[in-house]
């Protein structure tokens, strides 16, 4: 195999693309998490066998669009079905999105062949892997996708979340894959090999010990919740005429709840912006009240005009006993707002979206007060962001994540979703209240487990109880900065020859 691949440079890369393909097989709705370790180990191997900066640039970027070919061509129905592209338009901007993520996801790996060569594949080769995924929750807003942690929520790997959250998870996985292929490649020592091994050996056992600890504790009380999924299509959502049918489906779906703690509605539920739809928020406020209900909801918000321009707002709401606002802070680009503004807008009608005029919330926004007890909110696709959740649950009871998944038809991206909301609640160590248009709707408790949960794609209510929770996880109290000290720690180790031998090449 290393002859063949050295020699045949053009089956490293169709190599390094099947594994890229194959890998998403070990998310969400698949869930066959062996596989990526093995795939990821197959491509560390190929890589191994660079010289170059390109090389490894070259294998990385084609298991980058072989990853994200597979693992996130979903967009390709939202901008196909609901951005009014043609079919050829909207293959082309699915493939430039792909190519673009998939070039971020490889330009760290340009740094492969300068990693000492017996530590490039267990600690220089994870290293890479996991400083592009943390790269991808802040570049030009972030798209945190695919982040190989999520892969082992059902495994013991998962007792590690509440310490440094999904990266961390990643992290290990990656060393695992590593660890692999450096027995198949022979690279590094036996007894260097060894003793790494017995090290990724201890993480997994040590995840199964950290499962046993209960990072925060409940408060004696159980809040009733119920969640409304009115499955509303994308298409009519804001139809003029179909606004009153929105409403009555609200109603209905209501009515069996009031008497419930809490009521949740789900993204942008309410069908106009706060201002127009005054009468129906005040019919809700009188039903919350007579029930000793709360409801919480999705709405577009306005602020008053300020020199001349408009602000509207991607929102949560408490209609009842509640205090407090939420506005979406992290957008979805295109669907939500334009990137490129002045240059896109009005190119082509996928450019010009409706609602793509929204504008992102302030950070550390005040917690929605509901009774005497303060949510944390994540809408939509901020619950993929683990530092941001992490910080917003601070001082919380409860997780709520509100979404609509309908942008995305029946693929696996709401899947993929949900799998996030299913971390988010270890790595917080709290209830999470998931409450969408059209599935999945659940309430999953702070071991990420499913207490409820909806089907995909019908009209539809369920009911269940959260128990809120206090105090923080340590992953709450420092985020990301553990697992960027231990890639710190790795990067000093795994390029320190390099970097010594061109110093003491230079003073020769």
């Amino acid at each position: 195999m290393d002859t063949i691949i050295q020699r045949y440079p053009y089956f490293a890369i169709a190599l390094c693309l099947i594994s890229g393909a194959v890998t998403p097989l070990s998310f969400a709705p698949f869930n066959l998490w062996p596989i990526g370790l093995i795939a990821i180990a197959i491509f560390a191997f190929a890589s191994c066998h660079t010289q170059t900066p390109k090389t490894a640039f070259l294998y990385a970027l084609s298991f980058g669009v072989g990853y994200f070919g597979t693992g996130v061509s979903w967009v390709y129905v939202s901008i196909y079905y609901f951005g009014s592209t043609g079919l050829p338009l909207a293959i082309l901007l699915t493939s430039l999105f792909i190519a673009f993520v998939a070039f971020f996801f490889a330009l760290p790996f340009y740094l492969l062949p300068y990693c000492k060569t017996s530590y490039k594949l267990t600690l220089g080769f994870p290293l890479l892997w996991v400083f592009s995924e943390w790269v991808r929750t802040w570049i030009f807003t972030g798209f945190p996708w695919l982040f190989m942690g999520y892969s082992h929520i059902d495994n013991v790997l998962i007792g590690w979340a509440p310490i440094g959250g999904v990266l961390l998870i990643s992290l290990w996985a990656v060393m695992s894959s590593g660890i692999m292929a450096a027995w198949l490649s022979g690279s590094a020592s036996r007894r260097y090999r060894t003793a790494i091994s017995l090290f990724i050996a201890s993480i997994w056992l040590g995840g199964y010990s950290l499962q046993q600890i209960s990072w925060t504790k409940p408060i004696d009380d159980n809040i009733t919740v119920g969640l409304v999924q009115p499955n509303i299509p994308q298409n009519l959502r804001w139809a003029p005429d179909y606004q009153e049918t929105i409403r009555q489906r609200l109603r209905d779906l209501s009515q069996p709840l009031w008497g419930d703690d809490w009521i949740i509605w789900s993204e942008a539920a309410i069908p106009a912006p706060y201002a127009y739809a005054t009468d129906f928020i005040e019919e809700t406020r009188l039903l919350a009240n007579q029930s000793n209900s709360t409801v919480i909801s999705g709405v577009l918000y306005e602020k008053p005009p300020q020199d001349g321009h408009r602000q509207y707002f991607n929102s949560v709401i408490g209609i009842g006993n509640s205090e407090g606002i939420y506005h979406k802070q992290r957008l979805v680009p295109f669907g939500e707002y334009v990137p490129l503004e002045s240059w896109l807008r009005g190119v082509i009608e996928f450019f010009n979206l409706p609602f793509s005029v929204i504008a992102s919330g302030q950070a550390n926004q005040p917690l929605l007060q509901v009774g005497d007890y303060a949510l944390a909110n994540a809408i939509c696709y901020e619950i993929a962001y683990p530092a941001l959740v992490a910080q917003q649950a601070k001082n919380s009871h409860v997780l709520l994540t509100i979404s609509n998944d309908a942008w995305f038809g029946d693929s696996i991206g709401p899947l993929q979703h949900f799998q996030m909301a299913r971390m988010r609640a270890i790595e917080i160590g709290r209830y999470v209240i998931r409450g969408t248009n059209n599935g999945v709707s659940a309430i999953i408790d702070e071991d990420g487990e499913v207490q409820q949960r909806s089907e995909q794609f019908v009209m539809t209510n369920l009911q269940g109880h959260v128990v809120p929770m206090e105090g923080n996880t340590p992953f709450m109290l420092w985020q990301n900065y553990l697992v960027l000290g231990i890639l710190l720690i790795m990067g000093v180790i795994s390029f320190q020859y390099r970097l010594h031998s061109k110093t003491k090449n230079n003073q020769h």
